[in-house]
């Protein structure tokens, strides 16, 4: 078993097909076939099923393209830090909750490498996935949030993956609307006030718990809600329906755009639990990368937190 069938292994899974695979690769469909043969015989496994439509992966296939990618990863990482130039694309990846003051970092970041050299990748998806990509090696760095509403559920499931969290910036809890909203030129917005418009909401997936819920506070609260699955979605919902979401309040307008407000939201009887700790995730006993430094350090100076100040 080599190296190269391990990244031969994890593309075919990534593309789900051989010839994407092939392509991508940049070799022929039969030596790829071939290879694969090959590993799945030394392995005494089928890592996929081929069929007409493409291929999947077997149940033992799936276990063995974990742990190829962690291995994968790991030489990806050595190559970074000790590699003289070899060939190879080195590859930096974020998954983070849907933050535009994430993604901004991510821009500023990329700026300053040659983009032919490297493959970068920012996935803004559920929370559950920013754990799991940060956890299978996926992503080096998840960007999320911990309240006192969630912190237990999450601390637990960041500890079953080997996971640790590293706070960044407190922020209390605003209202994010359409600046035409009836609501939008208020100095702060209660529960009560909002009662009368549709709750925005990320969604979580058939799996959804409402620990992993994008906004501060347990979603069965809100007599009206929608649910969507990307920010450009939402900020068009705001408009269409009056709809609103919670966030942080850190808003990147170079990206979100200039028409939309974030108000804060007050709510007296509940003291405390209206804080947003937002910090990243990485695996534990890791040093971040140089171009994780980088991006963290990005985040710093987007969130006005003195370097020293990033843990």
């Amino acid at each position: 078993m080599t190296l190269q069938q391990l990244y031969y292994a994890i593309t075919i899974s990534e593309t789900g097909s051989m010839n994407k695979a092939a392509e991508k690769l940049y070799i022929a469909q039969p030596s790829l076939s071939a290879s694969m043969q090959e590993l799945e015989k030394e392995l005494g496994i089928t890592v996929f099923h081929r069929g007409g439509r493409g291929v999947t992966l077997t149940a033992e296939g799936t276990e063995f393209i974990l742990y190829a990618q962690q291995v994968y990863s790991q030489y990806s990482n050595l190559l970074e830090k000790f590699g003289k130039g070899g060939a190879a694309k080195k590859k930096f990846g974020v998954s983070t909750q849907h933050y535009s003051f994430a993604v901004k970092a991510f821009v500023e970041m990329v700026k300053g490498f040659d983009i032919s050299e490297y493959e970068f990748a920012i996935r803004e998806t559920k929370t559950r996935d920013v754990i799991s990509d940060v956890s299978t090696f996926k992503s080096e760095i998840g960007i999320l949030y911990l309240s006192s509403f969630n912190r237990k559920a999450i601390r637990k499931l960041l500890s079953v993956n080997n996971l640790e969290f590293h706070p960044l910036i407190d922020c209390e809890t605003y209202v994010y609307l359409w600046k035409g909203h009836p609501l939008a030129a208020r100095s702060s917005i209660t529960p009560e006030e909002l009662a009368a418009y549709p709750c925005l909401s990320f969604e979580q997936g058939d799996n959804g718990s409402f620990y992993f819920t994008e906004e501060i506070f347990n979603t069965a609260e809100y007599a009206r809600t929608v649910k969507v699955c990307d920010r450009a979605t939402m900020l068009n919902l705001m408009v269409g329906l009056n709809g609103y979401t919670l966030c942080s309040g850190i808003i990147c307008e170079e990206l979100n755009g200039t028409d939309y407000a974030a108000v804060p939201y007050v709510s007296g009887d509940r003291s405390g639990e209206s804080v947003m700790e937002i910090g990243y995730i990485i695996r534990k006993n890791s040093l971040l990368s140089r171009i994780g430094q980088l991006y963290i350090r990005e985040i710093g100076k987007y969130l006005g937190i003195p370097e020293k100040g990033i843990g």
